[in-house]
């Protein structure tokens, strides 16, 4: 079975470790550990009663909540099949620029995206030397001062795989240097609004600006493929020409309307990931050999003296445990994993397992 590109695939991390999926814990796919919202759940099993009729091919009443969430009209909003499926109408538009400036390393669905329509990318590396007397790198934006005529730039924020978090300083002069705009803000929202820097509010100030939302990570539905953009009117209308109708299902629909209203279970989320990820960082740092970054999201990156590769295998074999490599990355290769911040329980039994298989 082929190596993953991706977290989450507990079929092959299974095949590794002989065992059951159910049998693994999970630290490779960044998902909210405190479960999908009860609210949620309750949503979807009284959805079941509209699953014999067709969805409202418009959503209007999704981009209504949306609208009201994110104080937008709805017209702006386009929900969509996860992230991923938006991210695919994107790359389209960005194949469409002589160049698409990106941040790399970068999560590998913009390659595919971009490069479905031949788009053509140009890199632009994140310095990542990290020394053990620092918490973190300055990873500040690696782009031309001035761009190529005509050119994208796709960006995520926070950053997968780092966890840096810009400001909305820091990136609103390049809306007036690039023709077209594309933030994922895909983990934006394990940001209370205090931390956030969304570039929500300016959409409607720069019709060259394209949000990506995903609303799987933080309300823990990856299976339910649930995510929305947020551009000008007249982008939002041709993405819409271009997709499937019926994109998104009945009961992703309702999922998304009870998750956005559920302010208890945001809150809960806030709190946990204030005190887990710094906790689960200064674990991993006191362990010789491994280097974290200091993440703004649900996950970490960690920089190791160990192989990677040889650490995943040990750590499936001996704990059922599995971390993300980062062989996916060409800049980071066998000597940095990503983890998702889990519950204190979970990520105490990971260190303790990474701990006895090094010193062993």
């Amino acid at each position: 079975m082929d190596r993953p590109r991706h977290g989450g695939n507990l079929t092959w991390a299974a095949s590794i470790a002989s065992c059951p999926v159910t049998a693994l814990t999970d630290f490779s796919a960044s998902i909210n550990p405190l479960g999908t919202p009860s609210r949620v759940l309750a949503a979807i099993i009284d959805g079941t009663s509209q699953l014999a009729a067709y969805p409202d091919p418009e959503y209007r009443e999704l981009r209504s909540q949306l609208g009201q969430h994110h104080q937008l009209p709805p017209e702006f909003i386009l929900p969509g099949n996860g992230s991923a499926e938006l991210l695919t109408w994107a790359g389209r538009e960005l194949a469409q620029q002589k160049f698409t400036y990106l941040i790399t390393p970068a999560f590998r669905d913009y390659q595919r995206a971009l490069e479905a329509f031949d788009g053509s990318i140009r890199a632009c590396p994140l310095s990542l030397s990290l020394h053990q007397e620092q918490d973190q790198p300055t990873l500040d934006l690696p782009l031309p001062q001035s761009p190529a005529a005509e050119s994208g730039l796709l960006l995520n924020n926070p950053h997968n795989p780092t966890g840096k978090l810009w400001t909305k300083d820091e990136i609103e002069p390049y809306l007036l240097q690039f023709s077209l705009v594309v933030i994922d803000e895909a983990f934006m929202d394990f940001l209370t609004p205090s931390q956030s820097q969304s570039l929500i509010s300016l959409v409607p100030d720069y019709p060259n600006l394209v949000i990506l939302r995903s609303l799987t990570k933080f309300y823990s539905l990856p299976g339910l493929r649930i995510g929305y953009a947020i551009a000008h009117p007249s982008r939002i209308a041709r993405w819409r020409s271009w997709r499937d109708p019926w994109s998104v299902n009945t009961l992703a629909v309702v999922a998304a309307i009870a998750a956005i209203q559920d302010q208890e279970f945001q809150q809960q989320t806030w709190d946990w990931l204030l005190t887990a990820r710094p906790q689960l960082k200064e674990q991993l740092r006191a362990i010789s050999g491994l280097m974290p970054f200091d993440g703004a999201a649900n996950y970490l990156l960690v920089k190791s003296d160990y192989s990677v590769s040889w650490l995943q295998e040990q750590l499936l074999k001996q704990d059922q445990l599995l971390i993300r490599d980062c062989l996916s990355f060409p800049e980071l290769g066998d000597r940095f994993f990503r983890i998702a911040v889990r519950l204190p329980a979970d990520n105490q039994r990971l260190v303790t397992a990474i701990t006895r298989i090094i010193e062993q």
